[in-house]
């Protein structure tokens, strides 16, 4: 199994990337983090040899006053050349919450994270739909569009989907080239197996949200505490571990706001599953 994959044909990443969710906060709704630390947390991803980080605009504080790409900016930029940030838009924030975005909403959200990043040009952009679970039969047509347009004018380098289902990945390939595909997927959820394979056969990045249950879901299975304590790891670090093993199109981006997670996470990528192991896991 190799730990790099080659992102759009021409962008080479570790498998094991990072997520920044948690930068600004301890969770949803959580306390917010000390942004120092979050710019530390940064730092040491990039020392550890990480080199994609994946981040949105809305990623923040209650307040707005601890922001995911503010620190990315400060701790990393000027930015490593082999460093690949991916950012999302789509979803538009009000004082009720988040609703689904049209294609006008685009452009402002491409532009404000180039902007809060310090790009001229973004290196891959999800249009994300829906929260959670991807909403069958819902076209995104018009939304990819829009982005696609943007991505002809420069502004982005490649495209991606987040909360799709087959069909969305169908819809959206005729129109521009889809590079990856970010759905809520784990150990313990494994319900979008058939995008899994669709982006498989297409050499599409299969890059799972909340890696490890996001603080939703129990991974401590059965099967994962065995594989666990058979290579002396965490089951966390064993929950990662299988989620390389399932595709060479598979990546992972794991979040925290404490360097010692950091580390433990990114301490993944050295475990090699044998059959046995995927045979408990399975």
């Amino acid at each position: 199994m190799t730990n790099r994959f080659r992102l759009g044909g021409d962008l080479t990443i570790d498998r094991l990337g990072f997520g920044a969710m948690r930068l600004p906060q301890a969770g949803p709704g959580g306390l917010a983090r000390d942004p120092e630390t979050g710019r530390a947390v940064l730092r040491r991803a990039v020392e550890l040899g990480v080199n994609h980080i994946d981040t949105a605009g809305f990623y923040r504080n209650q307040d707005g006053s601890v922001r995911a790409n503010a620190l990315i900016r400060e701790a990393l930029s000027p930015y490593p050349d082999d460093l690949v940030i991916a950012t999302k838009v789509g979803p538009v924030f009000g004082p009720d919450g988040p609703r689904p975005g049209g294609p006008a909403d685009l452009r402002p959200q491409v532009e404000a994270n180039l902007e809060s990043l310090g790009l001229d040009r973004l290196d891959l952009v999800y249009l994300r739909i829906g929260t959670m679970e991807p909403p069958h039969g819902e076209s995104l047509a018009e939304r990819f569009e829009a982005l696609a347009a943007l991505r002809e004018e420069g502004l982005i380098h490649h495209l991606g989907l987040s909360n799709v289902d087959a069909g969305h990945l169908a819809e959206a390939r005729p129109i521009a080239p889809v590079t990856a595909v970010q759905n809520h997927f784990h150990i313990a959820n494994r319900d979008e197996t058939a995008v899994l394979d669709a982006c498989t056969q297409a050499g599409i990045a299969f890059v799972p949200f909340s890696p490890l249950g996001g603080g939703r879901a129990d991974i401590n299975d059965p099967g994962l505490v065995k594989v666990a304590e058979r290579h002396g790891a965490t089951v966390q670090q064993i929950a990662l571990a299988w989620l390389l093993a399932l595709s060479p199109v598979a990546l992972a981006i794991p979040g925290t706001g404490s360097v010692a997670h950091l580390e433990e996470n990114v301490a993944a990528r050295s475990i090699t599953l044998t059959e046995e192991d995927l045979a408990d896991l399975a």
